[in-house]
């Protein structure tokens, strides 16, 4: 039987409404309407003309007869265009598939084909691999391709559709009446990650599920009204880690910068008086390792935020010189980006730096709005003692959690076994419940954010006449956190040298995939022939990347 507070009480459009991020942007646009909302080179844009494009966007789009269930992939890098994709396209229903600027022609092919997108929006820096990917396409169905144009990009343009981006959005009408998604589950955006063997997977986020980060975002920050964000994470990395979203709740300052670049990161932080920022590593060690001259005149109190690998002490130490407030989170694709955050507590300002860089290296517990982040035995499925010593996997459950792999329910089903995502990432949980990663079962190497599969790496290194075996492993970078390292065993009588290897892994790699050290020798095995990862990653120094 219902109980009294079931009876007379139905759910109605009066008392509840679905969430998402679009809404973030219309009441920016409502209340804040002269804010400024997007920086690019000279264009300034104000919450309300950023509004009404995203407005046009959505109409010309439902125009061409996309609505809802349709993909709209773009190839963009942090400009305008891809802050209005973010909201434009799933005005219309559709939902955005946000690609990796990085990758090569068969893979950016493959997405196409797999997501099914109708429509493809390019960056002029990007028209010749999407020429290619385009041309390599396995689907006959009408593919949309259209251009955008840039003052700020300065090489040759290519076009490759049949209209100009601001052409397009000319065509549609500023005051479209764009709908809520009928239900919150509704998809809105389409990421593909690295798998380890085979094709990328492509993950699914919900409308519920961009909203709830998006203000976790804002509550681990304490991100204020009117915060002025520099993009320097690209917008395709798990939707901007949802910041698109975040700033619009918050009627911040985009910030776009098509190339990050230590230069450009500092004039854009004094000229502008960014606020907040997130990157891997590297994009902060950009600053830390500028010239001093540049960084004169730099302001304090910059809040940072950074994922992909734990900040070392000399990054935090940099960062405190610099007056910059460093934070740490982690996540994955899957979990929308940020999941966790390495919460800091007043107490470790008064402790020396190794043990402040030992605390904040941890990946921390979970975000607000998340559900639950436990580290569980995969086999029993039960948390493991909260000893910092029993490993465990990194376990998530809650909104901030994906639908689901696209087109593969097996992979789904896998992820989701017993009622929470399987991370695949090995950690400890320490007694105040901080979580702290040791080791990562699926052999992905993070290289500046970037996610390397080292079996499809490996997979290229047996396709070369001379290789016998080969493996590879993360290996320490102070650039790029990790890079890949291979491990060769030749063919009796080969001749082959490094450099015949790089070369080789150049012509089938996106450039961030391909080995940066070669080591030839036997590898070692098992009894049973299968090769000892383990011992392999003792030499690369990777047990003490991951235990900074």
């Amino acid at each position: 039987m219902n109980s009294i507070f079931e009876q007379g009480l139905p759910r109605n459009e009066a008392n509840h409404a679905p969430l998402t991020p679009l809404s973030f942007l219309q009441r920016s646009a409502e209340v804040y309407p002269q804010r400024l909302a997007v920086i690019h080179g000279e264009l300034r844009r104000t919450w309300s003309q950023v509004y009404s494009r995203c407005r046009q966007l959505a109409s010309a789009l439902a125009r061409h007869g996309i609505g809802k269930g349709d993909t709209v992939a773009v190839m963009l890098p942090n400009t305008p265009p891809m802050v209005e994709a973010h909201f434009g396209i799933p005005m219309a229903g559709a939902v955005l598939n946000a690609l990796n600027t990085r990758l090569d022609p068969e893979t950016l092919a493959f997405m196409l084909d797999h997501g099914e997108a109708r429509v493809v929006i390019v960056d002029p820096e990007f028209a010749g691999v999407m020429h290619k990917a385009i041309g390599l396409r396995q689907s006959t169905a009408p593919l949309l391709v259209i251009d955008v144009e840039d003052e700020l990009y300065t090489g040759a343009v290519q076009r490759i559709g049949g209209t100009s981006y601001e052409a397009f959005i000319a065509s549609g009408d500023s005051g479209f009446d764009w709908q809520l998604p009928a239900d919150e589950w509704e998809a809105i955006a389409l990421n593909y990650t690295s798998g380890t063997t085979g094709n990328p997977k492509g993950v699914v986020y919900h409308h519920r599920g961009a909203a709830v980060n998006a203000i976790s975002n804002i509550l681990e920050w304490d991100m204020p009204k009117f915060a002025t964000y520099l993009w320097t994470l690209p917008m395709f990395h798990c939707n901007g880690w949802c910041f698109p979203w975040t700033v619009a709740a918050r009627a911040g300052v985009n910030v776009c910068l098509r190339r990050v670049e230590a230069g450009a990161m500092i004039d854009a932080i004094k000229r502008h008086g960014v606020t907040h920022y997130c990157g891997a590593p590297i994009v902060h060690g950009m600053l830390v390792n500028a010239p001093e001259a540049m960084k004169q005149g730099l302001p304090a109190g910059v809040k940072a935020m950074v994922a992909g690998a734990s900040p070392p002490a000399s990054m935090i130490e940099g960062m405190e010189r610099l007056g910059f407030d460093l934070i740490h989170v982690y996540g994955l694709t899957e979990v929308y980006g940020p999941a966790t955050v390495c919460a800091k507590h007043v107490q470790w300002d008064s402790l020396d730096i190794g043990e402040r860089a030992r605390l904040n290296a941890r990946q921390g517990v979970r975000y607000h709005l998340q559900r639950d982040a436990r580290v569980i035995d995969p086999h029993t499925m039960q948390p493991v003692p909260l000893d910092g010593e029993t490993m465990g996997e990194i376990m998530f459950r809650g909104n901030i959690t994906m639908k689901g792999y696209l087109k593969n329910p097996a992979a789904t089903q896998e992820a989701f076994a017993g009622g929470w995502f399987h991370t695949g990432d090995l950690a400890v949980q320490s007694a105040d419940g901080y979580i702290k990663i040791k080791d990562r079962s699926k052999d992905i190497i993070i290289s500046g954010g970037e996610n390397i599969s080292s079996i499809e790496v490996e997979d290229v290194l047996y396709r070369h006449p001379d290789v016998l075996a080969a493996a590879v492993v993360a290996k320490p970078d102070p650039r790029w956190g990790e890079t890949p390292c291979a491990f060769v065993e030749l063919k009796a009588g080969a001749a082959t040298t490094a450099a015949d290897i790089v070369a080789h892994c150049k012509k089938h790699l996106a450039g961030f995939k391909v080995p940066r050290a070669v080591v030839f020798g036997e590898l070692p095995k098992t009894s049973t022939g299968k090769i000892q990862k383990f011992e392999l990653r003792k030499k690369a120094g990777s047990a003490a990347a991951i235990d900074v």
